[in-house]
């Protein structure tokens, strides 16, 4: 038996000021200043950071943000002062897909690694839109031993990133003439994803790159940034170069493993020139993802590159031909395993996906649609603070000198740990769907949809023969 791959979390307080769902209003004009006030009864201290508590009845009303709604308070107090409400600045975080539960969500991962549980149950809608119409089937019979992260079987998390030959070939006197397998294999299904709009400074991808390191995984570091990352860091990296920005990162190139190539240019020529610096660096091409990915993907399946890094909008959604977002990325990633299997060369191919992967279970419902591992970007900028502003999304840039969370000056110690926290309650979730499905290692898991249930599926089953006038 393997020594179990275990993520080290720690307790670390992010360093940014916190938006909470629940505001406490307290109204003092009537207050009695009573001796045995509620507020010192709170059980989770939320009136300890008011320095006018029970001093001063003509202090300014205030709101405490990290109420979290037990309502002890409000019935307690005797004078019927208190009042709990939402948060309106809560509610004005992220849009639609990005969630002000799921940046709070992710927030609290990031403090301390463990997994989330609401303790009031879920009211939500059981179906939506993107992977909210994906069920998991957790319906298979286990045993005790294989019971997610409490169980005493290891559920294998690790996954291959490279060229994979389909069969064995030998010569007549057996010495074998297929090449070998070129391969990286990693701890965890996810890729630390360079952030989706521009970020000023070094830090954040100081902070990537040692979280990589930590996490047994790999980081994707700008070309113009490899110079600053730590030599001992290096084989957790993946540049991502261009035709002009080779130079910038060549001195690195010898000691990474995995190399992401982009356009414009000439990606065949750009490849030689990295392979003659690197024979053994696996080449991965990142590519938005179109209307047409699957057929460009069997296309270039069958030259130079194996892995293909596949890149979706913020709303894991497709780029059309006009700039607007069609199909959500879990219906891409369908065709495009569809497609490989057809021409039987999914086994050859290295699907990453990324963009719109914003909780942990869509990282699970991504390689269910048939994606080897995932890239995860904005889920690193919630856990350091980042309230995915609605302006990102609409320009495509970061408000320069004027993130309410300070990502410009990030601490890299405190960044670094918030990421692996980030991951290893990511990783503790994905233990637990394989465990509740009866699986022992994520690469059974590529691919498997049998073991999920999608809404348009099964309307279609039910609703199908019905005709609308």
């Amino acid at each position: 038996m393997p020594e179990k791959y275990h993520i080290h979390v720690a307790l670390t307080p992010g360093k940014f000021r916190r938006v909470g769902k629940y505001g406490s209003v307290d109204w003092r004009e009537d207050c009695s200043r009573c001796t045995n006030c509620v507020k010192l009864r709170c059980p989770y201290e939320v009136y300890k950071h008011e320095t006018a508590a029970n001093r001063d009845p003509a202090a300014p009303i205030e709101t405490h943000y990290e109420c979290k709604a037990c309502l002890s308070c409000v019935q307690g107090c005797t004078k019927g002062l208190l009042a709990i409400g939402v948060n309106p600045e809560f509610l004005n975080m992220g849009d639609e897909y990005w969630k002000p539960e799921t940046i709070a969500t992710t927030w609290n991962q990031a403090d301390n690694g463990r997994i989330p549980v609401s303790g009031a149950g879920y009211r939500g809608r059981f179906s939506g839109p993107g992977f909210d119409s994906i069920w998991t089937d957790m319906s298979e019979i286990v045993r005790p031993t294989r019971d997610g992260i409490h169980g005493r079987e290891y559920i294998s998390t690790m996954v291959d990133i490279g060229v994979k030959p389909m069969r064995l070939s030998f010569s007549a006197e057996g010495a074998m003439t297929c090449p070998g397998a070129a391969l990286i294999e990693i701890q965890m299904p996810a890729l630390l994803d360079l952030p989706p709009w521009p970020m000023p400074g070094t830090m954040l991808s100081l902070a990537r790159a040692a979280a990589a390191k930590k996490l047994h995984t790999l980081a994707v570091i700008p070309a113009a940034h490899v110079g600053d990352i730590p030599p001992d860091q290096l084989p957790f990296i993946v540049p991502l170069v261009t035709e002009a920005t080779l130079s910038s990162c060549q001195q690195a190139l010898p000691r990474v493993l995995m190399v992401e190539l982009t356009g414009p240019g000439d990606m065949e020529l750009l490849a030689r020139q990295i392979s003659a610096i690197n024979p053994r660096a696996v080449l991965a091409l990142r590519m938005d993802l179109t209307a047409d990915a699957a057929e460009r993907v069997a296309q270039l399946a069958g030259g130079t590159f194996k892995v293909f890094h596949l890149c979706a909008d913020l709303h894991g959604c497709e780029t059309l031909a006009d700039g607007t977002p069609g199909r959500h990325i879990k219906d891409v990633l369908r065709e495009v395993h569809g497609r490989l299997v057809k021409d039987g060369r999914r086994d050859e191919i290295t699907l990453i996906v990324g963009g719109g992967i914003a909780l942990a279970e869509h990282m699970a419902k991504a390689i269910i649609c048939g994606a080897d591992l995932v890239a995860v970007n904005v889920p690193l900028l919630v856990g350091l603070g980042c309230r995915v502003c609605r302006e990102v999304y609409k320009q495509g840039v970061c408000p320069q000198g004027s993130c309410p969370a300070g990502l410009e000056t990030v601490d890299l110690p405190n960044a670094t740990q918030r990421m692996v926290n980030l991951m290893g309650a990511w990783h503790s979730q994905l233990i637990e769907v394989l465990g509740a499905m009866g699986i022992r290692e994520i690469r059974r898991l590529r691919g498997e949809m049998g073991r999920a249930m999608f809404l348009e599926d099964i309307e279609k089953e039910a609703f199908g023969d019905l005709v609308r006038k």
